[in-house]
């Protein structure tokens, strides 16, 4: 074994032999850690494939391959002259773009890295020993729960068995990973033992394996040099990669992957991880600095956990993944996934019943930003609306939101189609585009020329299709033929929000203040328009009904979705006068999220009718 000399092309000044071959400088380590990155994203789908613990959500091999793109893309795409300063870099960017279970601990093993050798321009062996070590006991410690048979073990195995390497005399960098790199094999091979899990599913951990290709990358690259980063393809051929996916049941108690970053100054991760692990989130990572903090927990609802971090600094990156969707995509490798935005008020029940993923959209109230509906209640926000003197702001997803979706359907299913909420009216089909780009499969993003239930009417056609076996270009065809028929209208008692935000025009409220009218909207081509009013007060909600229903073109059914915005009675004789009035073969009650609410005001009552396929 020798220090990789090269550069390949490669925008590091080049190593000379000058430098002691008995220690790593920091651009043989940039580059060593670069392979060993690439390393772990060749190999993703097969980590995807074997990943049963801590849930079987089939994501381990996405989640380690983005945290270490995350590093790829920062750190290690920018040359250096200082191992530690390397190494500090690669933990911060690897603590800012960490995801999931493993992502969280395979980054606060490199923070760890980067904290003991901060100060060394390049390492020894016994000074890269230390830092591994340091890195392994971070890791363990940043668990609640640290449990054997997990990527923890083969840390911890590879640390001492470098530990040993580097104490033999004269004993060089390189040689003594190269020594140590057995032991964590055979701790690998080792955690179907330690864990019943993994030996009835006939693999090894997921995250265990990924560290071990990790090793295996930057041994590669500290042996045949540049010519080791041009790796493609994936790796591996254990006997484990034979071995069929076995799933079980995720908790739907705590179905959200729940993470966020908190940015403070002095955050006490020991009393943030008690806090939480009291609130009862499972599976807790708290990985990170004293000013910057990677949070992973498994929660029902995910606010309860970033509530609790605020007390701690400034919560950041908030992602809540649904496990419970994860896994069913998991299990329908020949079905077409359908993706909507919350946006769409989409039922539960529909949601559940046609396997359809929700991307939250975001709400800014009082200061405070949230993931619509996962975030903050739809009760909770009217009543804060109500007594907020600041009007509530909502964002489209960023890209990554879709685009950690996008993947995971596709990696398990064979296409995808996005329901996007109406260009005109926001920029969310735009980052739902952008997130699709390059992204492996087909996948159709649909603008479906509407917004809350009139979208959700959509989605739940989408749904019911690909559960019906079509393919991603039949539901396409479908979708485009309907959304000129589906029909989208409102009612706003209360117009202020929608004047306000700038969805209806400020000529009106004198208008509706002043004549007592309970003006009407409707979506028309994608936009927003004002659509005429009642002279009825008490009996609004069944004028409402009789307006629209005089309004629609026969059709021999209808599907319907009433949603409300905390009128809950309201909608309901709506929905009972419609059901008089029309041949309905489906009909749903939703409440109207913080997405559409923050617009439409308390009280407003939103329309969806789609003739019934």
């Amino acid at each position: 074994m020798r220090p990789a000399l090269h550069t390949g092309g490669m925008s590091d000044t080049a190593l000379t032999t000058s430098v002691p071959p008995s220690a790593v400088t920091a651009a043989a380590l940039r580059r060593a850690l670069i392979a060993g990155a690439r390393r772990v994203i060749a190999a993703r789908d097969e980590l995807n494939r074997i990943n049963v613990f801590p849930v079987p959500d089939g994501d381990t091999g996405s989640n380690l391959a983005s945290t270490l793109g995350s590093v790829l893309h920062g750190a290690l795409s920018r040359r250096s002259r200082h191992a530690g300063e390397l190494l500090l870099r690669v933990g911060n960017d690897a603590i800012d773009g960490a995801r999931g279970n493993s992502g969280a601990i395979m980054a606060q093993f490199l923070m760890g890295l980067g904290e003991q050798a901060r100060a060394l321009s390049q390492l020894d062996a016994g000074e890269l020993a230390a830092a591994v070590r340091r890195g392994a006991d971070s890791a363990r410690a940043a668990l609640a729960q640290p449990v054997e048979g997990t990527i923890l073990s083969v840390i911890a195995a590879f640390a001492e068995a470098l530990e040993e390497q580097a104490r033999r005399v004269g004993a060089k960098p390189w040689q003594a990973f190269a020594a140590a790199l057995p032991r964590a094999r055979t701790a690998l091979a080792d955690t179907p033992r330690q864990m019943p899990l993994l030996r009835k599913a006939g693999v090894v951990d997921a995250g265990a394996r990924g560290f071990v290709d990790w090793l295996e990358g930057i041994a590669a690259y500290a042996e045949g040099g540049p010519r080791v980063l041009n790796l493609r393809g994936a790796v591996g051929d254990g006997a484990e990669a034979a071995a069929a996916h076995v799933h079980l049941d995720v908790d739907p108690g705590c179905r959200y992957c729940t993470e966020c970053l908190l940015v403070g100054e002095r955050i006490d991760r020991v009393a943030l991880r008690t806090a939480l692990a009291v609130i009862g989130i499972e599976s807790l990572v708290v990985a990170g600095s004293d000013s910057r903090v990677r949070v992973h927990g498994h929660a029902a609802r995910p606010q309860v956990l970033f509530d609790a971090c605020a007390g701690f600094g400034r919560v950041e990156a908030m992602k809540a993944d649904d496990m419970v969707m994860q896994q069913r995509s998991v299990e329908s490798p020949g079905r077409v996934a359908v993706v909507t935005d919350s946006a769409s008020d989409l039922p539960q029940a529909l949601a559940d019943r046609f396997d359809i993923h929700v991307v939250p959209v975001r709400v800014s109230l009082d200061g405070r930003d949230y993931l619509d509906r996962l975030g903050l209640g739809t009760a909770e926000f009217y009543r804060r609306m109500a007594a907020s003197a600041q009007l509530p702001q909502t964002s489209q997803p960023p890209p990554g939101d879709f685009r950690r979706v996008f993947e995971h359907v596709l990696a398990h299913q064979p296409a995808a189609v996005y329901v996007g909420l109406s260009r005109p009216l926001s920029g969310t089909l735009q980052s739902a585009e952008s997130a699709a780009r390059g992204q492996q499969g087909p996948l159709h993003c649909i603008d479906s020329g509407h917004a809350s239930v009139g979208q959700a009417l959509l989605a739940w056609r989408a749904g019911e299709l690909a559960a019906a076996g079509a393919e991603a270009d039949a539901i396409a065809e479908e979708l485009a033929r309907l959304v000129p028929r589906t029909l989208t209208w409102a009612m706003a008692r209360d117009i202020r929000h929608a004047v306000r935000g700038g969805r209806i025009p400020r000529w009106a409220a004198p208008l509706v203040r002043f004549s007592g009218l309970t003006p009407l909207a409707a979506i028309r081509n994608g936009v927003l328009k004002v659509a005429g009013g009642l002279f009825a007060r008490h009996g609004a909600p069944e004028a409402f009904a009789r307006h629209v229903a005089r309004r629609l073109p026969a059709a021999p059914g209808w599907r319907l979705l009433v949603g409300h915005a905390d009128a809950a009675a309201d909608g309901e004789r709506v929905l009972a006068a419609l059901r008089r009035l029309l041949p309905v073969t489906e009909a749903h009650l939703v409440e109207v999220g913080p997405a559409i609410g923050a617009h439409a005001g308390r009280g407003a009552l939103v329309l969806g009718l789609q003739p019934a396929p």
